[in-house]
């Protein structure tokens, strides 16, 4: 079966969230099923996200988000992707690659100038299928983040 993706309701989160849970710890993250669908609900219920469920063999099998953000200086809308993750079952059958396709889809019909991402400097097969994809590398800034609440999470 091919892979299928579609905009996520509120209605896919007992399919999304186990996905994001796992995405979560693959990130260091304590695996926590109830605070994974917290957070997608909250993102849902409140339009501050979207996601895309990827979907094979008749099973979730990835997802990808989305959120909204401005460029001041172009006055125009982006969107960051911040999150992409593909099961371990479903891995190197296409599912990232259509992910990728349905978010940049999605910012295209929403009228937006760009999607941007980051991905870790030792992340290597995630940078391979982002080039293979068309996304392109800058180094116009350097990033800063100035922490606000500690957690021992702060470093993922």
């Amino acid at each position: 079966m091919p892979v299928t993706t579609r905009r996520a309701t509120l209605d896919d989160l007992e399919a999304v969230a186990p996905l994001f849970s796992d995405y979560r710890t693959f990130y260091s993250q304590v695996p926590d099923l109830g605070a994974a669908t917290r957070f997608l609900h909250e993102r849902l219920a409140r339009d501050e996200s979207v996601i895309f469920l990827a979907e094979l063999d008749g099973g979730p099998a990835g997802f990808t988000q989305l959120y909204p953000m401005f460029s001041s200086v172009r006055a125009q809308r982006t969107f960051i992707l911040n999150d992409l993750f593909v099961d371990a079952w479903a891995r190197r059958k296409g599912v990232a690659q259509a992910l990728l396709s349905a978010a940049a889809a999605f910012g295209r019909e929403a009228g937006a100038i760009r999607l941007e991402l980051e991905t870790m400097p030792d992340n290597h097969a995630a940078q391979a299928l982002y080039r293979a994809e068309g996304w392109v590398q800058y180094d116009e800034t350097l990033r800063f983040q100035l922490p606000l609440a500690h957690t021992w999470s702060d470093d993922a």
